[in-house]
């Protein structure tokens, strides 16, 4: 291993003196082409050619890798005290450093973009995650090319670059083939991208793309996302190694773990069964008596109190009990076995030589636990984005199917509060560090000197100006000829080999949805404008109730001193607006709901106006931004088909087995079928089957107006004639799928219905085209989706 790295030092140096020669400006990217003499000799013979002109990493600058989990709390990691044994983040912290005062936004998209640019969230304007972008600076969704991202400045400089696993930076309604495709991976910096774009994936069906290109999944029964990610960045970096050893590389390994849904191999579930049995009020106890020990928490720290809506373990009836204690072993399970993922991608680094001159950071989370799950957690998380209530009763009857492949499951909140232990909040809540502090361990063994505890305040903008300080480069103030607004963040690279440094990241605003906070010196003043399990804020904005903490002596945030402190707290106050309006943070805007429908939130929609789309074979993944809304209206759906006798397979559906609906044929008969949230299913079906030849199929859906998510009387037609008609109960409201799209031809990921003849219910005839019409949304119930 020394052998390699010393060889890329060697190279580096002459690499450098090439350099020196041409005077490069790293601070101008890309690095310009040096101006050479024309040349007045006749005959090459005679001549001697100048150097080759190439892009390399500075001297001695090292491999960076950027591991980042998704939805972790602070008390949730045992390298931090808590109950999920991580050992590859264990193993790092023992011979790295651990950060136990790092931040993140206390949500997934800003976080991920702040970690990527260096700058803050609302910069990028990714004020909230893609899905509920509006049209105000700050919030637009949309990275300006005055943001270059990390990943470009590097690649500019040098390095490979790559990014797997999961990327939540693109605008919803640029995710179609019609682009524009400027803010994907591979036009945000990265060579090679490998993942699912958007918020969550199946991990047993995920959607992936190669680059921008779909990826066939593998019919293995035992496939999972996890291991074939890992697979894939083993293979990429393997490979880069394997061409030029002296290539620096740069890879950002973003699982979609332990975001839901939460599903893991049994084996790894079956490793927690029973340990969880004492509630999450034991697991907060136990929590911070192990933080103490482990010195990630002062000695004398005490528990914030839980949220009132949490309740006490013992007054649960043993079937809550039985239920909450499996959805944990669940999660655990999935957190467990990334972190062995995470241990296989380290090891092959090991193996080729290259970790020793590695920069690695371990990001535990992009902001606290999710409590999204809400008091009872769920069997399908398309309910809780779709307003329905799942029970006790409902979860209970999919016990032994939780985190396999028949669930799309969240845990309780209390288990998210109990994750965020030693503090009181959770994901969203960008107020209080439950929100907004999370785990971060760094290693480099040929830096790092002094390893142990480092307690600096830093947030997620440091990463990327430390990234550029250890590879040696500036940061560039013009990227692919636009003037480059400044890093906000400062490097974290002092506190390397000094433990006892002060901070000099000293201010920090937090805001997300309308919770909001501020950081200076020590101080923390913020509100909670709106919890995670509720749809509507508290209060309005101007009458929030702010707290204020001196996080020097009160480490948990359990002595709230704004009635001692008011000349303290309005100073605070005043500093908020302050960064609020350097930053674009305002106007701030607390919908939630309403910022799910693009002509509410004021954002672009692909199909703003359209009544119709018509789509062809070989359309698939379709995201449900890119397509047309279907919800709370009627509709009709026209294929224009040859079939063959005894037809079978999709013509149109959308989404999956957790909710969506699929027109398609079955032994020669059109059928629909409704399936409401993985809940219940409604079908029609022609009587008899329909002959050879060209037909025209339809579908169509007269809605019950009046209210969300009513139901409706279809038809189906062949021809002109109706051949059938049946009673849809009730339809999805809000949202089909964060993962699957609609597809022509087939039904790819998990399916709509297990009626299909084959798996994937493949068309056996030829399509055309299809048609799909809506009719407006009555005012009435457009009234009530606004409201609602």
């Amino acid at each position: 291993m020394k052998q390699t790295w010393k060889r890329s030092l060697l190279v580096g140096v002459l690499c450098q003196q090439v350099f020196a020669q041409e005077s490069i400006d790293r601070t101008s990217l890309p690095i310009a082409w040096p101006k050479r003499a024309h040349s007045t000799v006749l005959n090459a013979r005679n001549s001697t050619p100048p150097p080759v002109f190439q892009v390399k990493a500075p001297q001695g600058a090292p491999n960076v890798v950027v591991i980042l989990i998704d939805d972790m709390g602070f008390g949730q990691p045992s390298a931090f005290g808590g109950p999920v044994r991580m050992p590859t983040l264990e193993g790092l912290a023992s011979k790295g450093l651990s950060f136990n005062q790092f931040h993140t936004t206390a949500l997934c998209s800003p976080t991920r973009i702040a970690l990527l640019t260096g700058r803050n969230h609302h910069t990028c304007n990714m004020g909230s995650i893609t899905e509920t972008a509006t049209g105000y600076p700050g919030n637009t969704g949309m990275r300006p090319d005055s943001v270059a991202p990390l990943a470009e400045m590097l690649r500019l400089n040098g390095y490979a670059t790559a990014a797997f696993g999961k990327s939540h930076e693109t605008a919803a309604w640029e995710t179609s083939a019609a682009g524009p495709t400027d803010r994907w991976p591979t036009r945000s910096g990265f060579d090679k991208f490998y993942g699912f774009i958007g918020g969550e994936t199946n991990q047993w069906a995920p959607l992936l793309f190669d680059g921008m290109a779909r990826v066939e999944m593998p019919k293995d029964p035992k496939y999972h996302f996890m291991t074939d990610m890992t697979d894939k960045a083993i293979a990429w970096t393997r490979s880069v190694h394997a061409m030029d050893p002296d290539r620096r590389f740069f890879v950002y390994f973003a699982p979609g773990a332990t975001h839901a849904p939460h599903h893991a191999p049994q084996e790894w579930i079956d490793k927690y069964k029973g340990k969880f049995d004492g509630g999450w009020d034991k697991m907060r106890q136990e929590t911070l008596a192990r933080q103490i020990e482990l010195g990630v928490v002062p000695a004398g720290t005490k528990k914030a109190p839980k949220p009132k809506e949490n309740k006490d373990w013992d007054t649960f009836s043993a079937d809550e009990k039985r239920l909450f204690a499996r959805q944990m072993e669940v999660f655990s399970g999935f957190a467990e076995y990334t972190d062995h993922e995470i241990g296989r991608f380290i090891q092959s680094l090991k193996d080729t030589g290259q970790f020793d001159n590695t920069l690695l950071i371990y990001e535990a989370g992009d902001n606290g636990a999710s409590a999204e799950g809400g008091m009872n957690g769920l069997y399908n998380e398309m309910t809780y984005f779709n307003g329905v209530q799942e029970t006790v009763k409902d979860v209970l009857g999919h016990y032994d199917q939780l985190g396999g492949k028949d669930s799309y499951p969240h845990y309780a909140a209390g288990w998210a509060v109990a994750g965020d232990t030693p503090f009181q909040w959770t994901k969203q809540v960008a107020s209080s560090f439950g929100g907004t502090r999370n785990p971060l361990v760094m290693s480099w063994p040929a830096r790092i000197k002094s390893k142990g505890l480092r307690s600096q305040f830093h947030h997620v903008i440091d990463l990327a100006p430390t990234i550029l300080e250890a590879a040696g480069l500036p940061q560039p103030k013009s990227v692919n000829g636009v003037v480059q607004d400044p890093i906000e963040g400062v490097s974290m690279l002092y506190t390397l080999n000094q433990a006892q440094a002060p901070s000099t990241h000293t201010t920090q605003y937090f805001e997300i949805l309308g919770n909001r906070g501020i950081y200076h010196d020590g101080w923390l003043a913020g509100t909670v404008h709106r919890a995670p399990w509720e749809m509507t804020p508290r209060r309005a904005l101007e009458e929030d109730q702010w707290e204020l903490y001196d996080t020097r002596s009160d480490w948990s945030l359990t002595t709230d001193l704004a009635a001692k402190n008011p000349e303290k707290l309005k100073e605070m106050q005043a500093l908020f607006l302050r960064e609020a309006t350097a930053y674009n943070v305002l106007p701030l805007d607390d919908r939630v709901l309403e910022r799910m429908n693009p002509t509410l939130a004021g954002r672009p929609d692909l199909l703003a106006g359209r009544t119709s789309q018509t789509v062809y074979a070989g359309m698939t993944g379709m995201m449900e931004n890119t397509f047309i809304d279907m919800k709370n209206r009627s509709f009709s759906i026209s294929a224009d088909v040859e079939v063959p006798a005894a037809a079978n397979g999709v013509i149109l559906c959308q989404a999956g087995q957790f909710g969506g609906w699929s027109f398609y044929m079955r032994d020669g008969r059109p059928k629909f079928v409704y399936n409401y949230l993985g809940l219940k299913e409604f079908s029609l079906s022609a009587a008899q089957p329909i002959p050879a030849g060209p037909a025209q199929l339809r579908f169509d859906l007269a809605y019950d107006e009046g209210k969300l998510g009513a139901g409706g009387m279809g038809s189906l037609w062949l021809n002109g004639k109706k051949i059938g008609e049946g009673r849809i109960e009730a339809t999805q409201a809000r949202m089909f799928s964060a993962d699957e799209g609609a597809d022509v031809g087939l039904d790819e990921g998990t399916q709509v219905t297990k009626d299909y003849k084959d798996a994937e219910g493949r068309f056996t005839g030829t399509i055309k085209s299809v048609t799909l019409k809506v009719e407006p949304i009555k005012q009435a119930q457009a009234r009530k989706v606004e409201k609602d």
